[in-house]
């Protein structure tokens, strides 16, 4: 385990949000080799001290620790993996992604590969992985299926004779290390955020660890039921992951997995600060592609010194019975909402421009995404569908909160009015797929609008509504370089 002064504090990811490509990639869309590069770049120019290597999605190389050490070795020489810095492993959940289900056993068994690796290289026992991701959790058995799997399986075949009297497969290959992993349940949808304090319990009843960390996500929760709601289903969250560090006494370090858009949690090098004020208690925050690739780099790198030094606290408390009830009435109204405007958001979400190398996921509907049989495009393709229409997915739902409810969230959402001005700068009040409801409830909110975005949105909108697509591609990719960020 990482010794708890040494816990990340911010999380490099490969979520595929940016408008700009990095100098290092060959194309546009970031993948294979140029993934490695990726992680040494975040790692030795950045300042990051985590990177994710995302094994769903896509084709997955179980080599990047041999090739990081290979390639970068007077870098790794001098900052060590797995003790400076760190790679953490997100697997396919077998659970939910059958067809990718073995892609997890096969990661599995690269973290010894990847010790032995370190091991020539530093000439010590370096264990160099040994955090896993589990998406989608919805169990405790989830979690702990992955855990026993390494330790019963990975590990505990090193112990078993090919035949009476015969020597033991450790003595045929060599030992197997590390002897267990850390497992990280990331929670995605409402019942999983509602109940992750839960399954944590759960999880941890039999083991002996000296801290758990525990991944929330930011943009799937928006996605499926709305800015207000994701963000009170995070404070619920974290509120309650508190308490249970309290009752069973280990310590439970939070990552959140924000974006750079208002919807998918507002993290840009300026606004770290009021972040970090929303959420206290998270020690790990997500720096996603738009992030590291749509900003400069100076502000970047401070930005993420800014990441690393933050002192965290205790959550915000938090109005549990109150929490639900908007949650309840604003994603309801949110959900209805956006099922209208499904045939445009998916129109539209087929011109995002491609920045990763990956796969269709399937799943909830945070991956299949549908909800009452329509589909839905992933969350990034679809914040920046809505965008590329002039519409803000921040404003829907809106008009389901009434004056109180709107001074309960003024005085719990510490960023509400910031995030919603924020994403106000790009909607097209003009557009005929804005609905009254929504368009009634903005007259109060004080806002500026970016014309020039304003002007590409109502081309794009005329051609979606007449069905001609062929110059929807490039006022997709305009509209997004006005907003730094994709989706």
């Amino acid at each position: 385990m990482i010794p708890k002064k040494m816990i990340p504090k911010c999380m490099s990811t490969q979520h595929p949000d940016n408008v700009n490509s990095p100098f290092f990639s060959s194309s546009p869309e970031i993948g294979g080799e140029d993934e490695i590069a990726e992680a040494f770049y975040v790692f030795s120019q950045l300042g990051c001290d985590e990177q994710m290597w995302d094994c769903e999605g896509k084709e997955v190389d179980n080599y990047v620790v041999k090739k990081l050490l290979s390639k970068y070795g007077l870098f790794f020489n001098e900052k060590k993996l797995g003790e400076d810095y760190f790679v953490t492993l997100r697997v396919p959940n077998p659970t939910v992604e059958k067809a990718e289900a073995k892609i997890l056993l096969e990661t599995l068994e690269s973290i010894p590969r990847s010790f032995d690796a370190a091991k020539l290289f530093y000439g010590e026992d370096i264990v160099p992985v040994f955090e896993i991701i589990l998406p989608m959790t919805a169990s405790y058995q989830c979690i702990d299926r992955i855990y026993r799997y390494y330790v019963d399986f990975v590990i505990g075949k090193q112990n078993k004779s090919f035949k009476p009297g015969d020597i033991t497969i450790a003595d045929w290959i060599g030992e197997f290390k590390p002897s267990k992993i850390n497992v990280i349940p990331l929670f995605e949808d409402m019942d999983g955020m509602l109940h992750a304090h839960d399954m944590t319990r759960k999880y941890l009843n039999d083991k002996n660890v000296d801290y758990q960390r525990v991944f929330l996500a930011r943009s799937d929760p928006a996605m499926n039921y709305g800015l207000v709601s994701a963000v009170l289903l995070n404070k619920l969250a974290l509120n309650n992951l508190n308490l249970l560090s309290e009752d069973i006494g280990v310590e439970i370090f939070p990552i959140l997995g924000v974006g750079s858009a208002p919807l998918r949690g507002n993290l840009k090098p300026s606004t770290v600060e009021s972040l970090a004020k929303e959420y206290p208690s998270v020690h790990t925050f997500t720096v996603q592609s738009s992030f590291k690739y749509d900003n400069p780099t100076d502000e970047v790198v401070k930005a993420i010194g800014k990441i690393k030094s933050r002192k965290t606290s205790k959550p915000l408390e938090v109005d549990e019975e109150k929490f639900l009830d908007i949650i309840n009435k604003y994603s309801q109204e949110y959900q209805k909402q956006i099922l209208d405007l499904a045939p445009f958001i998916n129109k539209v979400a087929k011109s995002t421009p491609s920045r990763r190398k990956r796969k269709l996921h399937i799943g909830l509907f945070g991956y299949s995404r549908n909800i009452d049989g329509v589909s839905l495009p992933r969350a990034i393709s679809f914040t920046c569908a809505l965008y590329s229409l002039g519409l803000p997915p921040e404003i829907f739902g809106l008009n389901a909160l009434d004056e109180d409810d709107v001074s309960f969230l003024n005085e719990n959402y510490l960023n509400l009015n910031y995030d919603l001005k924020d994403a106000l700068r790009y909607l097209n009040i003009d557009s005929p797929l804005l609905p009254e409801s929504i368009k009634n409830k903005l007259k109060f909110i004080d806002y500026e609008v970016d014309q020039t975005h304003k002007e590409i949105t109502g081309q794009l909108t005329e051609f979606v509504c007449k069905n001609e697509v062929d110059t929807i591609p490039e006022l997709v990719l305009r509209a997004a370089n006005r907003r730094q960020f994709l989706g």
